[in-house]
């Protein structure tokens, strides 16, 4: 019997696809570190840039407002707003410009750190993350429903 290559797994729940988004970029930003020519360091930031804009996106639009309805915590959905005001601020400025920039390679180092930093929040133990698997949300409907916003903008 042949051997047959598994699909690329599909998150079940919305926390699963959001830390699928969170392990891809990070392989991108340790790859943006050892690429050398500014032609892959281009290709490497923009899709960083794309894969964040949607991410922020998907959470702001769908993850965010489920997890403040079903556990009220402001301080930490407001904290994340803030982050990602930061990110996508960043974000504009490595579209906007390109390897030629002395700056360019120090802001996708910067955004990179900012964005392990809200990684790591929403991630660990009690964070949002942790939170939201406690509350009363549907991750897996949540994260269907995550999934085909996620497609909608890619394809945008």
């Amino acid at each position: 019997m042949a051997k047959r290559t598994p699909a690329r797994p599909t998150p079940k729940d919305a926390i699963s696809l959001l830390k699928a988004d969170h392990r891809q970029v990070e392989t991108w930003f340790e790859e943006f570190e050892k690429a050398r020519s500014d032609t892959r360091k281009k290709a490497l930031a923009s899709k960083i840039c794309t894969a964040l804009t949607i991410h922020t996106q998907i959470e702001e639009e769908l993850f965010y407002p489920a997890f403040i309805a079903a556990t009220k915590d402001s301080d930490t959905h407001h904290e994340a707003i803030v982050e990602h005001d930061g990110a996508k601020k960043l974000i504009a400025q490595i579209k906007a410009s390109g390897p030629e920039d002395e700056y360019y390679g120090a802001k996708v180092k910067v955004l990179s750190e900012m964005i392990k930093h809200h990684v790591k929040e929403e991630e660990q133990r009690g964070g949002m993350f942790a939170e939201a698997k406690q509350a009363d949300i549907d991750l897996k409907a949540l994260g269907q429903r995550l999934l085909e916003r996620k497609k909608q903008l890619a394809a945008s």
